[in-house]
């Protein structure tokens, strides 16, 4: 299955039903297609299924409050309003359907429904006699008037301990009413820094926990003399960014750090190197066990590793009345031998490797390089463009997967960039471990969906 909700923000409100349980794994499901999503509680939901759940899950503040304000000043649940592809409110009681159908805005969900011009999908759920009640048929009718789409309840037994139609329909299927209201539509705000705010990272999912993580930051020194050297602009922000959300969500970091400019995360093991023979010797020392078996589950080389280095290396300080001619050669390819030693040597299982790809200009060679280096995920990004070049706290990426597939971001910050990265590594450890457990001869090569 695709992700067919892959850069879009879906609302999703949560009404006062008995239902509202099931909003959680709705959740789910809208993250599993690739959603952003944002949800909302009105007063009577927050007594079912508390806002810590949704907020953990879906890693953004829960609006419950119409007169609360983000950190920022903003309104919530105008962000909301303002941003999202969708929203779905669902459940929906009778209580908040009459209260949207005569346009009332005494909680967040119908607020933020008020002030949206995106498709809303309404799910309802409530007592059968409810449901069939004239007032509801005739509030349900404005509600389809309004252009709202409605995924009517289904039939079974009901809270009261009755048996009838006014369940909350399969979350499937609420979701296939998602994808519909915005087939077709571009996504309305791709620009994280116009959607709701992300909440602290220590409240994402420990979906590393047991896995030991390997990254690469900073840039390479190749020396010229004792007191001189070939380098480039990396200031390391961004390996230090993927290491601490390794960290967060449950991994133990080996991060291998060349010159670095940002403060280390103190809770990974960190070795430091100067030049690429001190990361290629690290590297190595790193990918296996004493019986053969990987080190690590994932490699993330985000360090800049010097493309040249002096041929020759001197020992005594050069003079400057002696001049410079320097000789360069090419570096080895780090992230390419680090590869065919996993094919070569059987590495079972085969841990994930991500490369790094800094152009300028145009992305045209991060294909050819996603090949040639033989990794799962390759992260290009244009170094020319502002926010996204060595030394800031932003950065504009495309992530590129072995599949094929291709996923540009929007402009974020580098943490969001490590966090939406380690989605996908996530995705394809889980993968791997389920073709092991299932006695799979293969492991698999494409991104799961």
């Amino acid at each position: 299955m695709s992700r067919r909700l892959e850069g879009r923000l879906i609302g999703l409100g949560v009404t006062g039903s008995i239902a509202a349980y099931k909003a959680v794994e709705l959740l789910r499901a809208l993250r599993a297609e690739g959603a952003d999503v944002a949800v909302m509680l009105t007063p009577a939901a927050t007594r079912f299924v508390g806002p810590l759940s949704f907020a953990a899950l879906s890693r953004h503040p829960v609006e419950t409050d119409v007169l609360a304000l983000l950190p920022d000043g903003r309104i919530g649940h105008i962000v909301i309003g303002d941003s999202a592809d969708a929203i779905v409110v669902a459940p929906a009681t009778a209580h908040w359907i009459g209260t949207m159908a005569n346009g009332l805005s005494g909680d967040v969900v119908s607020a933020a429904c008020l002030a949206t011009s995106a498709p809303v999908v309404v799910s309802p759920a409530m007592d059968g006699d409810m449901w069939t009640h004239p007032a509801t048929v005739a509030n349900v009718a404005r509600l389809k008037s309004f252009g709202y789409a409605i995924v009517e309840p289904e039939a079974g037994p009901l809270a009261s301990g009755q048996s009838g139609v006014g369940r909350l329909a399969d979350i499937g299927t609420i979701v296939d009413a998602v994808v519909s209201a915005v087939a077709g539509r571009p996504v309305r705000m791709p620009d994280a820094g116009q959607r709701p705010p992300l909440i602290d990272a220590s409240t994402r999912d420990a979906d590393l926990e047991g896995r030991h993580i390997v990254v690469t930051a900073g840039g390479t020194r190749e020396p010229i003399d004792p007191v001189r050297f070939i380098g480039n602009r990396s200031t390391g922000k961004m390996g230090v960014a993927i290491a601490e959300a390794a960290l967060d969500r449950g991994a133990r970091v080996t991060l291998i750090a060349a010159n670095v400019e940002v403060a280390l995360p103190p809770e990974a093991t960190t070795v430091h190197v100067e030049s690429t023979a001190d990361l290629e010797t690290e590297l190595g020392r790193a990918l296996r066990t004493a019986d053969g078996s990987p080190a690590f589950d994932a490699l993330v080389m985000a360090a800049a590793v010097s493309d040249f280095r002096p041929a020759m290396s001197i020992d005594t300080k050069l003079a400057r009345a002696d001049g410079l001619a320097l000789q360069l050669e090419s570096t080895p390819d780090l992230l390419a031998s680090v590869s065919r030693a996993v094919a070569a040597g059987g590495v079972r299982p085969r841990p994930v490797l991500v490369g790094f790809a800094a152009e300028t200009g145009s992305l045209d060679r991060a294909t050819e390089k996603l090949a040639r280096k033989g990794v799962d995920l390759l992260v290009a990004n244009d170094v020319s463009e502002p926010g996204s070049g060595f030394g800031t706290d932003t950065n504009r990426v495309t992530l590129l997967a072995r599949d094929g597939s291709v996923d540009e971001l929007p402009l974020q910050s580098k943490r969001a960039v490590a966090d939406a990265l380690f989605d996908r590594v996530v995705r394809l450890l889980d993968a791997r471990d389920r073709a092991a457990q299932t006695g799979a001869t293969t492991e698999p090569t494409r991104e799961p969906a």
